[in-house]
């Protein structure tokens, strides 16, 4: 990163190439959306683990080194809950990042996993003690205590091109944002205040991948597990895979 925020809110959030990582992932959800306004979702149309576009690979295309690894991390390793951590607010956003309409700066979003990620957002506001304080003041001017510190990403404003959508509509990953301090620079002597601020919602987060249904999908024949099955749950139109 370069420069200091302190000299402006949006300085900090560009690479040295300049490049914004919180925008830069390949913007999966208007592929899916305009699939789902056509009815070719599921049949025609995957509604999870949807392919990085081509023009996303090009040599030439404006994707930090960074979010290329990123991403080919995620390839990788079959990660199924993952946290992304801010500086700058006290509250907890979770998918969709993007508003559905285009033009619209804020407008509730949710996948189709609702409930578990606004789940997974109140484990982690619930046990955090800087956004649980009844002590707590206002970090600039929105009032998330009223929402329990939680919020729909694509709600507060929308960011095209967000890791937490990418992991969901690329890969089996659930991705939530903490927002952990109304100071984005706090002073060294600080940070052991907000390790034990983040500690215990930390540990709890983890916790969750061990909620739902777990299990092992065989062939019937040879009893070997079956890589790449593809789950869906009734009333749920995002599948995941083995």
């Amino acid at each position: 990163r370069q420069g200091s925020e302190l000299s402006g809110w949006a300085m900090g959030r560009w690479t040295y190439e300049g490049i914004d990582l919180n925008h830069n992932f390949a913007d999966l959800n208007t592929a899916l959306w305009d699939a789902e306004d056509n009815d070719l979702v599921p049949h025609e149309f995957p509604n999870h683990y949807i392919p990085i576009p081509e023009y996303y690979t090009f040599a030439n295309a404006t994707v930090a080194p960074e979010t290329r690894a990123v991403i080919d991390w995620m390839q990788r390793y079959p990660f199924v809950l993952s946290a992304n951590l801010h500086g700058g607010e006290l509250v907890v956003t979770y998918p969709f990042d993007m508003t559905r309409t285009y033009w619209k700066a804020q407008e509730l979003t949710p996948t189709a996993d609702d409930g578990v990620f606004r789940w997974l957002a109140t484990v982690y506001a619930t046990s955090n003690l800087a956004m649980a304080s009844e002590e707590r003041r206002l970090c600039h001017y929105d009032d998330f205590t009223r929402y329990g510190n939680i919020i729909n990403g694509a709600n507060w404003h929308t960011v095209p091109g967000s890791m937490n959508d990418f992991s969901y509509l690329h890969t089996n990953c659930f991705e939530i944002t903490v927002e952990l301090s109304c100071d984005k620079f706090p002073h060294a002597s600080e940070l052991p205040g907000e390790w034990e601020n983040n500690r215990e919602s930390l540990l709890l987060y983890m916790e969750q991948v061990h909620r739902g249904i777990k299990g092992v999908v065989r062939d019937g024949d040879t009893e070997q597990g079956i890589a790449n099955a593809i789950i869906s749950v009734d009333g749920i139109n995002h599948d995941i895979r083995t």
